[in-house]
């Protein structure tokens, strides 16, 4: 049976395997659609899961996550059960992670399989993430955000609604993307992608005849200045290699575009002494 502490309420259409442990304060809320927890999942303490939620085994929730609620969407009905929200297995959920339910019919909010997202990170609705994905402090996703398997997000980073962040790619710390980010590059700026991952890369040896498809379709995309277009157009020159032709595809099918690299204006200086900003005007 499922350790229950006494101060726990679980209300409504609740499932809890049977080595379920669910801590002080906790609120299981199945009144809106079932809540189903799986083996070996432990609730440390405060922490409000909303259904419809299916959460699979092994996972950690510390306290203050809240994962299910009804979506910060002013046209949103939060009375709305809706597709809810699906979390896979092996993850943990650090200390007031926010994860919200799906707004549309198309599935749920999906958490994939050993995904580690940290301190005050935020999922909006109809975020699909993928596995083996970690966020870092106080990162975001806006709503219908995809993040392929393997990602890495930086502390303090918002992503746009509706983009998506192709495998393997990385994102430091204090950034922000307002377009899609190919699979295994870094972006180190607002918007600007500075280089291939290859430290990601290597990490998960990946060979050299790959790491080396990386490093050509980086200067295909991004230094030699193509538009999108004839950017593919080159690229078909290794359709065969299955990088290169994950590049393709993910550039075909973007909606939002693709995260700058390079054009960015130059951000202005600010000088602490009037006279030399007056200098400089002139």
């Amino acid at each position: 049976m499922a350790e229950i502490h006494s101060t726990a309420i679980v209300r409504g259409d609740v499932t809890l395997a049977d080595d379920v442990t669910v801590g002080p304060s906790c609120v299981l809320d199945g009144s809106l659609g079932p809540v189903t927890i799986g083996a070996g999942t432990t609730l440390i303490g405060n922490v409000y899961l909303q259904g419809p939620i299916t959460i699979g085994i092994g996972n950690t929730f510390y306290p203050f996550t809240c994962m299910g609620f009804a979506p910060q969407d002013f046209g949103f009905d939060p009375a709305r059960a809706g597709c809810g929200t699906t979390v896979g297995d092996h993850n943990v959920f650090r200390e007031s992670c926010v994860i919200h339910r799906a707004t549309t019919d198309e599935g749920p909010t999906t958490i994939g399989n050993h995904v580690y997202l940290m301190n005050h990170t935020h999922a909006g609705h109809d975020c699909r993430i993928g596995d083996y994905v970690t966020m870092a402090g106080n990162a975001m996703l806006g709503g219908h955000v995809t993040v392929g398997e393997r990602v890495t997000i930086g502390g303090n980073t918002a992503i746009h609604q509706f983009c998506r962040l192709g495998r393997g790619s990385m994102l430091s710390g204090g950034v922000s993307t307002t377009g899609d980010v190919p699979p295994f590059f870094l972006v180190s700026g607002f918007n600007f992608v500075g280089g291939p991952n290859l430290v990601g890369m290597r990490r998960q040896k990946f060979p050299s005849d790959s790491i080396e498809d990386v490093r050509w379709a980086y200067k295909v995309i991004y230094r030699r200045r193509l538009p999108p277009f004839a950017a593919v157009e080159v690229l078909r020159e290794r359709a065969d290699r299955p990088i290169v032709a994950e590049y393709i595809e993910f550039i075909e099918t973007s909606k939002r575009g693709l995260c700058l690299g390079h054009g960015l204006e130059k951000r202005p200086q600010v000088h602490a002494d009037p006279h030399a900003a007056a200098v400089e005007a002139r």
